[in-house]
């Protein structure tokens, strides 16, 4: 067994079944490997190594497991890091296995060499930074141990590297015992727990409770304990940006996103409650923004992985369901317990001003969008204009994955995570589900090309690109922070629904510049077996749904 063959296995034993990556002379001896493993894991090649990366993160994300990414040196390697630097700041668990030139040429000029020595670039200290754990393996006997503990450090929440020589990978390991993954170890705190939960039933004896949700409850899923929770309480609950799948966004006690993208319902649920819970998210500003004064005037507590940045009564979890579970049974049974049926109305949007420029409105296209959707539906949102948008008036379809990188907010990330994401349905009972991705077009010409990817293996992933040529959250900041005097944020038109048709003959590709133009479509795209793409045009100066920006022009209105 070479050093190679057993990464192969390990990666299996994980229950990982698709490695991304790009190949390169310093890693091939892997896609060597994975050609004679069985046929249990495939190798997926990327267009770019941090689509790559962010395949990894989508499939970690859609399985509650990990991600793995391969890639070659130099150049590959040095493509990863925003990727991995995304999964850093999201705490989702990526293995990420890295070539690097032969042992013996380390330090004498080898090509691609980041070794660290004779003034070399050192790939432990860079990868460290965006990892939870890396180590440079230097002999196939460290092999077993050194992914032993990559893996032990991306299980608690963030991506660990192994950087690999080539001819370390080529090694012979010989005799040795199979990689095995070990029982996980969740941290219990009682007194913590204990402490949250008598805050709880005296503010239940007092007045309302509110619950925001984060996104540990998606990644430790969480969601059927945090609805019993939040019935045994009577709790309203809102959702962080990045955590709209966690809660029915149309339960009855549902008030919407939290943040900047948020909504009134939300706010004032805080106003008027005794205790607002924070669940599986640390509160950062695009999630607290605009409710800093409405949850200083109330209790706050928490439970999740790390406490929060505003201060709270917390309790340490790494596993959710396991503490909302234990807080619902102990809480349940209350006077103010009661049962919540049918359907909510959508939450208010915030308003916004008129736009009088070309193509479709965000709410209008996210409006017909959501309409056509059905159940079970993963949707990927980009940064930006597009990404306020789809958080802000999307109601996620029941049972469907909502994902928006909110960690590093890089532009190009939904591509690469949802096409990720549809290998892991791809190799479940889910397989026919649907995934769909939706970009502004500077996203897509960063990564969009990755829709090459979905075309070769025949995903069914449906691309929305938002096309208003131009940076448009950008364009919106030059106009509201620097007097609107330039932009160098505006593009000449280009005609994408044509282009992609051009280069992709087989792929449906369209074109929308009306509503009904939209909705046929999208139910056409939506209905084909394989991926599919749509664009939509739309007005780069119009104003999205983002409190900052509505602030400012309130404030330009009323000085």
């Amino acid at each position: 067994m070479r050093v190679v063959d057993y990464l192969v296995q390990a990666v299996s034993a994980l229950g990982v079944r698709h490695i991304f990556g790009v190949d390169g002379a310093n890693i091939e001896d892997l896609y060597d490997a994975i050609f004679d493993a069985p046929d249990d894991v495939t190798g997926v090649i990327a267009k770019h190594e941090f689509s790559a990366a962010t395949m990894a993160d989508g499939y970690a994300r859609s399985t509650g497991g990990f991600g793995v990414v391969a890639s070659t040196s130099g150049g590959g390697a040095m493509n990863l890091v925003a990727g991995l630097a995304e999964s850093f700041a999201s705490r989702v668990p990526v293995l990420a296995l890295v070539g690097q030139p032969p042992t013996s040429l380390e330090g004498n000029g080898a090509f691609q060499d980041t070794s660290g020595r004779a003034g070399a670039i050192d790939a432990v200290r860079l990868f460290g930074a965006v990892s939870t754990y890396c180590a440079r393996v230097e002999t196939g006997a460290d092999l077993p141990d050194q992914v032993a503990r990559a893996v032990g450090a991306a299980r608690r929440g963030g991506p660990a590297v192994l950087l690999l020589p080539k001819d370390v990978q080529q090694a012979d390991l010989g005799e040795v015992a199979p990689f095995r993954l070990s029982s996980r170890t969740h941290q219990s705190d009682r007194a913590g727990t204990a402490r949250v939960r008598d805050a709880l039933a005296r503010a239940r004896h007092t007045g309302k409770i509110v619950i925001i949700a984060g996104d540990q409850v998606a990644r430790d899923d969480a969601r059927d304990e945090l609805a019993r929770l939040a019935t045994a309480l009577d709790a309203a609950v809102g959702v962080a940006p990045d955590a709209k799948d966690t809660y029915d966004n149309a339960d009855p006690a549902f008030c919407g996103v939290a943040g900047t993208m948020g909504h009134p319902e939300l706010a004032a649920a805080i106003r008027s409650s005794a205790l607002c819970l924070l669940v599986g998210t640390r509160l950062p500003v695009t999630t607290r923004a605009g409710l800093e004064p409405l949850l200083s005037e109330c209790t706050v507590a928490s439970v999740g992985v790390a406490p929060p940045y505003f201060p709270a009564i917390h309790a340490t979890s790494t596993d959710l369901s396991r503490t909302l579970a234990d807080l619902a049974e102990k809480l349940s049974g209350g006077a103010a317990e009661s049962e919540r049926d049918g359907s909510a109305q959508p939450p208010t949007p915030l308003r916004v001003p008129d736009s009088t420029g070309p193509g479709l409105r965000y709410r209008d296209l996210v409006e017909t969008i959501e309409a056509a959707l059905p159940e079970g539906t993963d949707v990927f949102a980009d940064a930006g204009n597009t990404g306020a948008a789809v958080v802000h008036h999307l109601r996620v379809p029941r049972g469907g994955r909502f994902v928006v990188a909110l960690g590093m907010g890089g532009m190009g990330y939904a591509f690469g995570a949802g096409i990720g994401s549809a290998f892991a349905r791809k190799a479940t009972a889910d397989g026919t589900r649907r995934t769909v991705v939706i970009g502004g077009d500077g996203a897509f010409f960063m990564h969009g090309l990755e829709l090459h990817t979905a075309i070769e293996h025949a995903l069914p992933v449906t691309f929305i690109v938002l096309n208003n040529n131009a940076h448009a959250m950008c364009v919106t900041r030059e106009q509201l922070y620097y007097r609107d005097r330039y932009s160098f944020n505006r593009f000449r038109p280009a005609y994408l629904g044509a282009g992609v048709a051009a280069m992709f003959p087989e792929l449906p590709a369209f074109s929308a510049h009306t509503a009904g133009e939209l909705d046929r479509a999208l139910r056409y795209c939506l209905e084909t077996e394989g991926p599919s793409f749509l664009s939509i045009e739309c007005d780069p100066d119009e104003i999205p749904p983002f409190l900052p920006f509505l602030t400012t022009i309130e404030q330009s209105r009323n000085p």
